[in-house]
């Protein structure tokens, strides 16, 4: 049966299944550093390429191969090239297409170290950058430079949940010759599949919704096709950003649950949207399944579904976002998101905490604004939780 043929929660149990010789159902853990060849032959045809047989697990594992697979089958893409973690990810990007000269046109909010490592580390070795909001697309044509090598976006955004139009950021990309690369880790590729809307390059932290427990660090990239998969693997194995054979089966494992952990948390997300919306303390509330999303109908085209994640702006600034932290008691006060459990942040004194005042405010990221990240708890509870904190605010 053509896998491809087969609906999204299928796969995700399925792809990328275990080929092991003793016939285990699930994809076993190949905990080695090494693999030992038959023969010197052996050995010499594997480092050649001439056949596909394991030598270190910095460069290739069974257990991870088969959650690039998987994820990758997910996305729609050609491979997977799993990673340490979502930073890891981001940096082997940064490292393939961007170098002295090199500029990048980025999305001005975004994950605070995908940011920060280009301001502080990559422009040291001359790479040049313009953070715009790429949900303006004139925008993000005025940022391009000849030296322009790559367009990054990530949408929903993060924390301002602003959604990009991917299929127009992939024509301005294509129409200078450089690739789109879209953060997914906001959707998931149950939700969004940007290679589908002409991305070149997916980026995922799995620490958040594909692996779904708060318990492993990991990213992935997934390349639409093998020429940017050629140019990006070696730069994975060179620089050391490989995944564990552990830390892939955890992954694997979460990653078969994916879609009815973000059922369960999406529909009650959609409830604490429209309580929020209501409340007298809050001021807006951004989350692409209200109308009052300013990109409400570009959601409905790209996303299959809302989401999870919900930003809000508390009357009273910078003092009551951090009295709402101090007041929660079931939602969790932590920076991650994706997970069984509902988190709560508030940027401006935590996350973006170091990025000075007119760079949040350019990038949209205000005193009073809050995110929230729905788990999978009863929505009664959560709701009566956030209601008790704001009483307090």
């Amino acid at each position: 049966m053509d896998s491809k043929n087969l609906g999204f929660l299928t796969r995700q149990v399925h792809a990328g299944g275990s080929k092991d010789a003793l016939g285990s159902a699930i994809v076993p853990i190949y905990q080695t550093s090494t693999f030992k060849f038959k023969n010197a032959d052996h050995g010499a045809a594997c480092f050649s390429g001439e056949e596909d047989g394991y030598i270190y697990t910095r460069i290739a594992n069974p257990t991870i191969d088969a959650l690039e697979r998987a994820v990758a089958n997910l996305e729609k893409g050609y491979r997977g090239i799993a990673t340490s973690s979502g930073m890891a990810a981001i940096t082997t990007a940064y490292l393939t297409f961007l170098g002295q000269g090199k500029h990048i046109v980025s999305h001005n909010a975004l994950y605070g170290p995908a940011r920060g490592v280009m301001e502080s580390v990559f422009s040291r070795f001359g790479v040049k950058y313009t953070y715009v909001d790429t949900t303006d697309l004139e925008s993000v044509k005025k940022a391009i430079t000849p030296e322009t090598a790559m367009i990054y976006t990530e949408t929903p955004a993060n924390p301002t949940i602003g959604i990009s139009d991917l299929k127009k950021l992939a024509d301005i990309a294509h129409g200078i010759g450089v690739p789109l690369v879209v953060d997914n880790t906001f959707c998931s590729p149950y939700l969004q599949r940007p290679i589908e809307l002409g991305a070149d390059i997916v980026i995922h932290s799995m620490t958040k919704f594909i692996n779904g427990h708060a318990d492993v660090v990991a990213g992935m990239i997934v390349t639409s096709n093998k020429e940017y998969y050629d140019m990006m693997k070696p730069v994975m194995v060179n620089m050391g950003c490989n995944m564990d054979p552990h830390q892939a089966y955890l992954v694997h494992r979460g990653l078969k649950t994916l879609g009815i952990r973000i059922d369960r948390a999406q529909e009650s997300a959609v409830k604490i949207a429209e309580y929020l919306e209501n409340h007298p303390k809050v001021e807006w509330v951004k989350y692409p399944g209200l109308k009052s999303h300013p990109q409400y109908e570009l959601a409905q085209q790209q996303m299959d579904g809302p989401g999870t994640m919900i930003s809000f702006e508390l009357k009273g600034g910078l003092d009551s976002g951090k009295r709402l932290m101090d007041n929660v008691k079931l939602i969790l006060l932590a920076v991650s998101l994706g997970g069984v459990e509902s988190l709560i942040q508030h940027p401006a004194s935590m996350t973006h905490s170091k990025i000075s005042h007119d760079k949040k405010i350019e990038a949209g990221i205000t005193d009073g604004l809050v995110r929230l990240a729905v788990g999978i708890e009863n929505v009664e509870d959560i709701i009566n939780d956030i209601n008790q904190a704001l009483e307090k605010v």
